[in-house]
């Protein structure tokens, strides 16, 4: 059983992503970040860096005790070793979706999340940064449409933890100011995610715990 604490973030859907596809046993336990919940010490013991999501494995692979872990990155890996899904077992295969994990956690996640604050959330609006991460972003947008341009998923292959973890830092392209048209072969991309029964599935958490306000 996999213990999922999750609030509905791009970091927090990309694990949803994962559970949905691989078919595992979950509960999710929702930490509202909007009410502070991720700084309450029985959380801050999985998650040190109080951030969602952050997992309990109550039955690990080794046998032994539960197992927890933060950081989506780190998750997404530690659910793909455990289950022998969603990554190459072959040298190549395997190094190709890390890098693009790594280039979610290290660009596009941090870049996307800077946009979000700037243009949406900072009670200042700052010119030069809005215009920086809206950049920024779109830059990174366009190395994904040329990956993109010859192979189905990012990694090549088959689908993979590196589309689950980008997928849900694009589904806010709107309020990163970008147009999905500028970019073709990551519109594609994004609509078959979009239409896998497993993203269904995960999105719906959004409605059960944190459901749009009218």
């Amino acid at each position: 059983m996999i213990d999922l604490h999750y609030w509905t973030t791009p970091n927090g859907h990309k694990i949803t992503l994962f559970l949905e596809e691989a078919g595992l046993e979950y509960r999710v336990h929702p930490v509202n970040i909007g009410k502070n919940e991720q700084f309450e010490p029985a959380f801050l013991k999985i998650s040190p860096n109080n951030r969602i999501p952050a997992i309990v494995d109550t039955q690990p692979a080794d046998g032994g005790e539960a197992i927890s872990l933060f950081e989506s990155g780190a998750i997404l890996l530690y659910l793909a070793e455990k289950t022998g899904q969603f990554i190459p077992r072959d040298l190549r295969g395997r190094e190709q979706v890390l890098q693009w994990l790594f280039w979610q956690m290290g660009g596009l996640g941090p870049m996307a999340g800077q946009n979000h604050h700037f243009n949406v959330f900072a009670p200042e609006k700052i010119p030069y940064a809005m215009k920086r991460y809206i950049d920024e972003t779109a830059r990174l947008y366009g190395v994904l449409d040329k990956r993109l341009a010859d192979r189905a998923f990012v990694a090549g292959g088959d689908y993979s933890i590196a589309d689950m973890a980008i997928y849900p830092w694009v589904v806010p392209y709107e309020r990163q100011s970008q147009n999905l048209d500028d970019f073709p072969h990551l519109k594609r991309w994004f609509h078959a995610i979009k239409a896998r029964p497993a993203t269904e599935r995960a999105y719906a958490w959004v409605e059960r715990i944190n459901p749009p306000k009218a």
